[in-house]
């Protein structure tokens, strides 16, 4: 029998996940499967991110209906049932007779066919079970009614420490937000060309010529929730546009744009974690007669933002943040260190299934030495700007508590006024800036904001 090759994709990238370090949005996106039709790549992106998100809940289907230990599995089998499971549970638009069979032929094609007959059965007995039909406001069916349903879409030690941290009505919401697809967020970087106000980015489309005899291309645009210079994708391809391949506009979660905007004013600016480059553009942009040195560890990922940031007064290197290669000093640093990712589990909800509390103490470590070594670089007078996409306190107060203990000679700058002064000028124009903090910091929370999950902390040196 066949594989649908948006199915035979999906356990492709399902397995490659689970063997390597890959992300998912970067083998979705990659030249393999850019051939697929659009109805077939909109499925393979629904099956993968389904199954990473729900992975947890689609594991204590399977167990329900099976006698071996899911550790006892191979790993391909799991896989073909996760994606079955999926199918049934999730996308009643799908055969029932599709998503079982197809999942039996993909172990066949996996060398496991000893195991076909077990997967046909599960999957069988999932199919015949009675669960809800519901919806949730996300618009999945919850499974079998079960309170915490998004919860258990996630290990329990993490929720168990958002819970701890944040309180249970956050960590639900939280989960919630997790559970679904993340609207794209832009960063317009000149609304002119695009058509769209200059103070305000209203809803407006953007469209490339279409070839004689071929439909329009077109995405539309509602504006930003934070940002008076972001924008929302509310349909169409944005990568598909003028605007998008001309760099007018770019990708970008709008608290990340936010981050790039607390760096302020400066002469001479160093971003030491910078690839791709995001942040970095929006500090030339403010800065347009600064130096902006960006730095990245990875020779490959310099060269990424060589491309992606080719403004003259940007220099980029390869090195090492925790040994800076400088015999000078900035009066702008910032730190966007290496993290956990817990803020962007909606995007990239593989980081969950890889995490261990272990990694979010190793990553301390790795953070406090990245900031410590910027903190010796910079003027006096200046500011550091310390920033991750974690969740977690490991990851951010106890980094500063711990760098500033070592460095007396920093204070923190409270980030409320300094949000408040983008609010004058017209950068923030999201009404509640109280919510945005969390005592002098930055600190934005999925399902409470309308983005992935920033914190940040502005340290001035006296």
């Amino acid at each position: 029998m066949p594989i649908s090759p948006a199915r035979a994709a999906a356990f492709e990238i399902l397995l490659r996940i689970e063997t390597t370090d890959s992300y998912a949005s970067e083998l979705l996106h990659s030249a393999r499967f850019a051939k697929l039709s659009a109805a077939d790549h909109g499925l393979l992106t629904e099956l993968v991110m389904g199954v990473l998100r729900w992975r947890g809940a689609l594991d204590d289907k399977i167990a329900e209906h099976t006698s071996q230990p899911l550790t006892k599995l191979d790993r391909e089998v799991l896989i073909a049932l996760r994606l079955g499971a999926y199918q049934l549970l999730f996308l009643d638009r799908v055969p029932k007779h599709a998503a079982i069979n197809e999942s039996v032929e993909l172990v066949k094609r996996a060398r496991k066919k000893s195991a076909a007959g077990m997967v046909n059965a599960v999957l069988r007995k999932i199919s015949n079970s009675h669960f809800s039909q519901k919806r949730g406001e996300l618009g999945h069916p919850s499974l079998d009614n079960r309170p915490g349903d998004y919860g258990a879409a996630h290990p329990p030690w993490l929720v168990e420490r958002w819970e701890r941290v944040y309180g249970s009505e956050i960590a639900s919401k939280i989960c919630e937000y997790n559970q679904s697809a993340p609207q794209t967020a832009l960063r317009i970087r000149n609304p002119e060309p695009l058509g769209l106000a200059t103070s305000r980015v209203g809803a407006g489309a953007l469209t490339r010529p279409a070839a004689p005899g071929a439909a329009t291309d077109s995405a539309q645009l509602a504006p930003g929730k934070l940002l008076s210079k972001a924008a929302i994708v509310t349909a169409g391809d944005i990568s598909q546009t003028a605007a998008f391949r001309e760099r007018r506009l770019v990708i970008q979660d709008e608290a990340s744009q936010l981050v790039a905007l607390l760096v302020g004013r400066g002469n001479s600016i160093l971003d030491c974690c910078a690839a791709p480059g995001g942040k970095t553009r929006i500090m030339v942009e403010k800065n347009p007669d600064a130096t902006v040195v960006a730095m990245d560890l990875h020779p490959h990922r310099a060269n990424l933002l060589r491309r992606l940031a080719p403004e003259s007064n940007i220099q980029v290197i390869a090195a090492d943040a925790r040994h800076m290669p400088f015999a000078t000093t900035f009066d702008r640093i910032l730190v966007d260190a290496p993290c956990s990712g817990t803020g962007t589990l909606a995007r990239n909800p593989e980081i969950k299934w890889r995490l261990t509390p272990e990694d979010i103490l190793r990553l301390q470590a790795y953070q406090i030495e990245i900031l410590t070594a910027a903190m010796k670089q910079l003027a006096k007078d200046g500011r550091i700007i310390y920033s991750t996409c974690s969740l977690e306190p490991e990851e951010n107060e106890v980094v500063i508590e711990e760098a500033m203990a070592s460095e007396s000679s920093f204070k923190p700058v409270d980030c409320g006024d300094e949000l408040r002064r983008l609010a004058a000028d017209g950068e923030l124009i999201w009404g509640d800036v109280e919510s945005l903090l969390s005592g002098p910091y930055l600190r934005t929370i999925p399902g409470v904001h309308p983005c992935d999950g920033f914190f940040a902390a502005v340290l001035q040196k006296a």
